[in-house]
């Protein structure tokens, strides 16, 4: 079938995926008409698969049905015994436990809002997430807990709730279980344009601030998936079957869930998808090929570097990886060598790439299989209800071709920041998210993230691209990991420098890479100043490089 022909199917009027536009807080926003309404309509769809395995952590895994009665005790402990009301915010506070995200679901049942903290933080940091949420209720594992304990009395937690461990004055997360018989989830009205989350941004400049997601923003990134899978079912001929008796999928969560990537990706989409869901206790290449072969794992990926790692693991070839369909990443920008590497390393594996951000829901744009192969640069072209523009500094579209800033406007776009009206008013602006990147668009509707505005090299008036750069590096045989960034210059303003990762075993001096370069790219993108490190490169959780943290340790050093 033409493609067209297919889309008109699905997405027309009275089509399974139709989508329609309606107004959401004043823009006309194009929507997936059947999405389901809200997080609770998931939850419940998830019950339907019975014995599936679900969760698995270490020897551990829970049931389908095990994760819904365990959430559905939850639920009815934080509404009826624990003051739960319907906007009341949740934290979670814990690294990726099968916990983790019976707390978010049992948040969201309850009509809360799970406020997912980052687990790497420390107290401070925490302290200033849960008093800035007024979150009332706080569930947290042992490490955590203690780590938040001196600093609780700043903040409006009333209860608290420590799973795998044992704090005086908390409630255990396994005897609040235990003390409900529930088997169904509360009653509660929910509006898809209710807020069901706060995720706070990684503050990799002042203090986070946390983006306010509805339960359309991630029901939305849901409904695309269920799109995707019935849309490659119709362009291929294949018969769509019900939900429960398609052929489980198997996920490796290799990214925290407290990210939008872990969560909304790869957790909810499972729940809804049906999908196994393998859980790391911490990243490690090896333990994850490991994981691959004994749970014959469909999928899995992360931030680019991560899918580096795997290829790269000395125990790479003693594993039978032959289950996997699909490799998909972002959070970073990821060099088209590594579509290469894939295809030669995996058989039958269809790379990914997406684009997306917290204020995103996740993904917002992606790039994939065939497409992906003939313009591994580009990370593809946006969501089926996602619209795009590239714009000048005066908000004017710009030429195919030509760099601008990406905007982004659809129903997967959070609301605002909490407690923060002026930043929500400069960032989301008549519905447009104003993401801080510039991109170029081609005729064929494939973005190209060129950088972060903010990250732009201009040397004697020249602008240089760092993705650019970047990319050409990765080409570079020797090269695992670079970042390439600005350093102060008395007369040209600024020179390129580039601090580089080199594989395992292998060798390469400044001269050659700055050879390796010019070969490829215009000589005033030739970095000036080359670093070799041994360790990886600093990156925060979302797997973007912390390139205030390298400069801060080039200038020490």
């Amino acid at each position: 079938m033409m493609r067209d022909e297919v889309m008109d199917q699905l997405t027309g009027a009275g089509g399974p995926h139709e989508i329609a536009e309606v107004d959401i807080r004043g823009t006309a926003t194009r929507v997936f008409v059947n999405a389901p309404a809200s997080l609770v309509d998931t939850l419940r769809r998830s019950r339907e698969y019975g014995d599936r395995t679900f969760v698995v952590y270490e020897d551990d895994s829970w049931t389908f049905a095990e994760h819904f009665d365990i959430v559905a005790k939850l639920a009815d402990r934080l509404v009826n015994e624990l003051g739960v009301a319907k906007g009341d915010r949740v934290a979670i506070a814990m690294r990726n436990f099968p916990e983790w995200i019976a707390a978010f679901w049992a948040t969201a049942a309850a009509g809360g809002i799970a406020v997912p903290l980052n687990a790497w933080w420390t107290g401070s940091e925490l302290e200033y997430a849960l008093a800035d949420s007024g979150a009332m209720v706080l569930i947290a594992d042992e490490e955590r807990a203690l780590r938040l304990e001196p600093h609780l009395a700043a903040t409006a937690v009333e209860v608290r709730i420590v799973a795998r461990g044992d704090v005086e004055g908390w409630l255990p997360f396994d005897e609040v279980i235990a003390a409900s018989s529930a088997t169904e989830l509360p009653e509660v009205a929910l509006d898809p344009d209710d807020d069901a989350t706060i995720f706070y941004t990684s503050g990799t400049t002042g203090v986070p601030k946390g983006a306010v997601g509805t339960h359309r923003n991630i029901c939305t990134i849901t409904a695309n998936g269920d799109f995707g899978v019935a849309r490659a079912a119709a362009f291929t001929g294949k018969e769509l079957l019900h939900f429960t008796e398609r052929p489980q999928m198997g996920r490796l969560l290799s990214v925290p869930l407290f990210h939008v990537t872990g969560c909304h990706a790869t957790m909810v989409g499972s729940t809804w998808a049906g999908s196994k869901l393998v859980m790391m206790y911490r990243w490690n290449p090896e333990r994850a090929l490991e994981l691959i072969e004994r749970e014959r794992l469909t999928s899995f990926g992360g931030v680019p570097s991560m899918v580096w790692e795997v290829l790269e693991s000395p125990t790479f070839d003693q594993h039978d990886l032959s289950s996997v369909q699909s490799i998909g990443y972002g959070g970073a920008p990821a060099p088209p060598e590594l579509v290469r590497r894939i295809g030669e390393s995996f058989t039958l594996a269809a790379p990914g790439n997406g684009y997306g951000l917290t204020e995103t829901s996740s993904v917002a744009i992606a790039n994939g299989g065939a497409d992906y192969v003939r313009k591994p640069h580009s990370i593809g072209r946006p969501l089926t209800v996602v619209d795009i523009r590239i714009v000048d500094p005066a908000g004017d579209d710009v030429a195919l071709g030509e760099v601008g800033e990406l905007l982004i406007k659809g129903p997967n776009v959070v609301r605002g920041y909490w407690n923060k009206p002026e930043e929500t008013a400069s960032t989301f602006v008549d519905g447009w998210l104003h993401t801080g990147d510039l991109a170029t668009i081609d005729d064929e509707g494939f973005v190209t993230i060129a950088d972060r505005a903010k990250d732009v090299v201009i040397r004697g008036g020249e602008n240089i691209y760092c993705a650019e750069v970047e990319g050409v590096l990765y080409e570079h045989p020797a090269i695992t990991e670079a970042c390439v960034l600005g350093v102060a210059h008395r007369i040209l303003g600024e020179e390129l420098g580039a601090v580089l990762v080199l594989r395992p075993g292998k060798e390469a001096t400044a001269e050659e890479i700055q050879a390796h370069v010019r070969e490829r790219l215009a000589g005033f993108k030739v970095p000036t100043h080359i670093w070799f490190r041994d360790e990886p490169l600093p990156r925060n959780p979302a797997g973007k490089v912390l390139k205030r943290e390298l400069r801060d340790e080039l200038s020490a050093g």
